[in-house]
């Protein structure tokens, strides 16, 4: 995720980035702009076409679309935000879920809270890296029970190590380290970790309806292309820029709104989960310590 400071206007107006829409959209607008040129010579200078304002039915289409634009763009923002907020739930329980076992566990029992420790935190970098459908062995921590090696075998990594923390709780009950009462306490924690995951694969594997986000594509199409007929005869060559102006304001939100919808992945406006995970991480040294 890109790190911006909002109070710098200038700096977010000239600047451009690898995601910003303006680069994704040039090589349209070039082409828009030789149509836009084309037909304003024929009409202009050769005459050869004579073309009447259609601004208003230009006006009313122009509206319909920047309503299904908004709605768009909502709907990807949603999807964008309650990511963000089921990876902050993941760091909160992750930290209350450290700071009962550091408070049942005796301190004699001191390896067990390091390796529960270990459990959490690869649990949060397996969730990143599950959501874009890898396995980063390097960045998890080597577990005495649940081998990295043993790890790449599975397709749902967060999985196999949830359900290893479920079955280390529960051990430590049978051991008599902690008492039953204590691992329902627990068991809060321990659920929200499956919880959260599945909301977050309902996020990755429910896109927008394909026949929604198609028909607001082919509208921007065929708005644009057909607007410099509608603006010829009123505006002359000023016609090329005003519609260069307007398909970079549609489809920039059109791109925006593609990119936000799936938050999990390494684009600039994604989540930032690489640094969530760490800071998981670094939280529960300190529990630890």
């Amino acid at each position: 995720m890109k790190a911006y400071n909002p109070k710098h206007w200038f700096s977010l107006i000239f600047s451009f980035h690898k995601s910003d829409s303006f680069r994704q959209l040039l090589p349209g607008m070039g082409g828009l702009i030789l149509l836009s040129a084309f037909l304003c010579y024929l009409d202009l200078e050769l005459k050869i076409v004579a073309f009447r304002s259609t601004t208003v039915m230009h006006s009313l289409l122009g509206f319909v679309i920047s309503l299904l634009l908004v709605f768009r763009t909502n709907t990807a923002y949603d999807r964008w935000w309650e990511g963000r907020r089921l990876f902050g739930d993941l760091v909160n329980n992750s930290r209350n879920l450290m700071m009962k076992y550091n408070a049942f566990i005796p301190e004699a029992h001191k390896e067990l809270k390091n390796n529960f420790r270990i459990h959490i935190s690869n649990y949060a970098f397996a969730v990143k890296e599950h959501l874009r459908g890898g396995f980063i062995h390097e960045q998890l921590e080597e577990h005495p029970e649940l081998r990295l090696s043993a790890l790449k075998e599975f397709n749902h990594v967060p999985n196999r190590i949830a359900g290893q923390l479920f079955i280390d709780s529960e051990r430590l009950v049978r051991e008599k380290i902690i008492s039953e009462e204590k691992l329902i306490i627990i068991n809060d924690e321990l659920r929200s970790f499956t919880n959260m995951v599945g909301a977050c694969e309902r996020i990755k594997k429910t896109p927008i309806p394909y026949s929604y986000s198609s028909f607001i594509k082919r509208m921007i199409f065929l708005y644009v292309i057909t607007l410099p007929l509608g603006l010829i005869h009123d505006l002359k060559w000023a016609t090329i820029p005003i519609v260069l102006f307007v398909f970079y304001a549609f489809a920039s939100l059109e791109l925006i709104a593609e990119e936000i919808e799936d938050p999990f992945g390494h684009e600039q406006n994604d989540l930032p989960t690489d640094e969530i995970a760490a800071t998981i991480k670094k939280n529960l040294v300190e529990i630890i310590k």
